[in-house]
């Protein structure tokens, strides 16, 4: 996947689904219920830390604190060339308050659960992106959370790169077991996000290969909606080493979705909400 955020984003208008292409590639003490499965991230530059674990369709759920779910490894995917899904999304479908991401199998796209509602991204050109709402892919690794109440809070209008709102995450997530997913709500002055696509019959066996085809898009100026987790425990593994926390985003229009790279928030426009945790 994209590299760790931070470089400058490049400024680009957009319009409908036809947008220019990047090709370089506090909160409060909360008491929660939250029913979690983290996602395993999309590819990352990591190397592997000890043996990857078995994937098939029938690999066991990995439980975490709190009833948190992994399913699959992010490096079994860029390291062992397993690509095809071990979950079928459609098993899904029908759950009420499902929060998900991840990518989609064979590394042909991304895939983001709101409230219920699934939406597969995939790529049509370096300048066009298609969207669609359905629950028939499957995801490599993948992370969802059955989440029915949330606690909404003004993001400082202070935090407006992901750095920064890494750091706030920090000081709510004292409160709050690891990992958990939140949400965001408002306007971005800039944005980078990109969609997997790897090309057909291509072998992986390293993060470079994995990256093949992955398309950039610059947005500016929209309203959008992100879902993203954090956790300081699974670096390397859903996380980049350099980083706690991983997020998709979509647009207000449902037009332009994918694993969000980099991002400038507009102070005072962002609704930040958590999970409401049982004590």
């Amino acid at each position: 996947m994209a590299e760790r955020p931070g470089q400058n984003l490049k400024q680009s208008m957009l319009t409908g689904l036809m947008i220019q292409p990047n090709r370089k590639k506090n909160i409060l003490m909360l008491p929660m219920l939250l029913s979690l499965t983290i996602l395993a991230g999309c590819a990352s530059e990591e190397s592997p830390s000890g043996e990857p674990t078995d994937t098939g369709m029938n690999e066991p759920q990995t439980e975490y604190r709190d009833d948190v779910t992994v399913v699959g490894e992010m490096r079994n995917v860029m390291w062992n060339g397993e690509l095809a899904g071990i979950i079928d999304l459609q098993t899904l479908s029908g759950r009420e308050h499902l929060y998900g991401l991840g990518p989609v199998e064979y590394l042909r796209g991304e895939i983001l659960i709101l409230d219920g509602i699934s939406y597969k991204s995939t790529v049509v050109s370096d300048t066009e992106m298609h969207v669609e709402t359905t629950f028939d892919m499957k995801a490599p690794f993948f992370g969802y959370a059955t989440i029915a109440e949330w606690t909404e809070h003004d993001l400082p209008a202070s935090v407006q790169t992901i750095p920064q709102l890494e750091e706030y995450l920090a000081e709510a997530g004292d409160s709050l077991s690891h990992p958990f997913m939140f949400k965001l709500l408002g306007m971005v002055d800039e944005a980078l996000i990109h969609i997997v696509n790897l090309p057909e019959v291509t072998e992986v066996s390293s993060p470079a290969e994995a990256h093949q085809g992955q398309i950039d898009y610059p947005l500016q100026n929209e309203k959008v909606d992100i879902l993203g987790f954090y956790s300081t425990e699974h670096q390397r593994i859903f996380t980049h080493r350099d980083s706690f926390v991983h997020m998709h985003l979509i647009t207000a229009d449902r037009q332009k979705m994918g694993h969000l790279d980099e991002v400038k928030f507009r102070g005072g426009t962002i609704t930040l909400s958590l999970p409401v945790q049982a004590p």
